[in-house]
């Protein structure tokens, strides 16, 4: 018959000794690879909010893990799963700069678009409104409001001016936004003073 291995008490201290040396000797390496994520993920985070707000989310909550991993002194796992989530928060400020160029590119395609076609619109507007402003010109049609349609057009024309010094300033979204809300009243006027608007010429 097989005799039984018998381990005594200094063994089983010994190897214990041995685990807690070898779990003490990964502390340090663990908490400088959390350290290491955490500020990569802080560095990138302004502009991952902005552009890939999920990405940073995703990233967050496994730095999360790591660090409950961490205080359960599990450091072999913040040792195992560490190195990834770091090239993850790595690559946070690359998936935000690309994400900001394609967001940058529509943004600078609308406003060219809506430089093109507003000063246009502006242009035919103001004629309209001078003919039918004239006194040789024929009774004005039903429900067209013409001092109403001048505030309008002068309200959109300050808008659109508005519009250029965001551009100038290098502040696109806004420069868009408030470009699309001047389309929105020069439609307005052209429906008040019977004026079909030319349709938008579509990029090459």
């Amino acid at each position: 018959m097989q005799k039984l291995l018998r381990v005594g008490p200094a063994a089983v201290l010994c190897a214990a000794a041995l685990l807690l040396a070898a779990c003490a000797g990964q502390k340090q390496p663990a908490q400088k690879l959390i350290g290491d994520v955490e500020a990569t993920v802080i560095a990138a985070s302004a502009e991952a909010a902005k552009y890939v707000p999920d990405q940073l989310a995703e990233v967050q909550a496994k730095l999360g893990l790591l660090k409950a991993s961490f205080d359960r002194q599990d450091y072999a796992a913040v040792m195992s799963a560490g190195p990834a989530v770091l090239g993850e928060a790595q690559d946070l400020a690359t998936a935000a700069a690309a994400k900001q160029d394609s967001v940058l590119k529509a943004l600078n395609e609308e406003w060219n678009e809506l430089a093109g076609s507003v000063p246009g619109d502006v242009t035919a507007l103001q004629n309209r409104i001078d003919v039918l402003g004239r006194k040789s010109s024929k009774p004005l049609a039903a429900g067209i409001d013409l001092p109403a349609a001048k505030a309008a057009l002068s309200d959109a024309t300050l808008l659109w001016s508005k519009a250029q010094g965001a551009f100038a300033s290098g502040n696109l979204g806004e420069a868009v936004g408030t470009a699309k809300d001047v389309k929105v009243k020069l439609e307005a006027v052209a429906g008040a003073v019977k004026l079909q608007l030319p349709a938008p010429q579509e990029s090459a």
